[in-house]
C-alpha cells in the first residue's frame, strides 16, 4: 500500500433511474432512489479514490458505514456523491461523504475502508463456510 494523503477527494456521478429506486429494492411503491444505492454511490467514490495507492494482489473492501439520510430524491436527475479521506490508521482509511442531487444535501457522513491482501480476504471467507 502506498502512503495515501490525507485530504484526497473523489467524486461519483450518475442519473439514477427506475432501478434505483426503492421500489426496486423492493420497497413497493416508493419511488424515490433508495437509500441502499446513495450509499453504493459514495462507495464508490471512495474505492475509486484509494484504488490508486494500492499495490498489486491489493483490493480495498467496506469496513463502516455511518449516516444520515435527509432528504428524498427522484429519479432522472443528476446525483453526486464525495468522497473525502479524513483519517488513516495503517490500512484503515475513514472518508467524510455526502450526496447531493444539486444543492439539496441527500446524505452525509463517515464510511470506512481498508486496503487488504485479495488472496487472504478470498482464503478467510472460502474457511468461513
Amino acid at each position: 500500500m502506498k502512503p495515501i494523503p490525507l485530504g484526497l477527494a473523489q467524486r461519483h456521478e450518475l442519473v439514477p433511474d427506475a432501478g434505483h429506486t426503492a421500489a426496486a429494492a423492493g420497497n413497493a411503491g416508493v419511488a424515490v432512489v433508495g437509500t441502499p444505492f446513495l450509499v453504493g454511490y459514495f462507495e464508490i467514490a471512495a474505492h475509486r479514490a484509494i484504488l490508486p495507492y494500492c499495490e498489486a494482489g491489493e483490493v480495498t473492501v467496506g469496513t463502516r458505514i455511518e449516516v444520515d439520510h435527509l432528504a428524498a430524491a427522484l429519479p432522472g436527475s443528476r446525483v453526486a456523491a464525495d468522497a473525502k479521506v479524513v483519517a488513516v490508521e495503517g490500512r484503515r482509511v475513514l472518508f467524510e461523504v455526502e450526496v447531493r442531487q444539486g444543492d439539496r444535501l441527500l446524505m452525509k457522513g463517515r464510511h470506512g475502508r481498508a486496503i487488504v491482501r485479495l488472496d487472504r480476504l478470498l482464503a478467510r471467507a472460502a474457511a468461513a463456510e
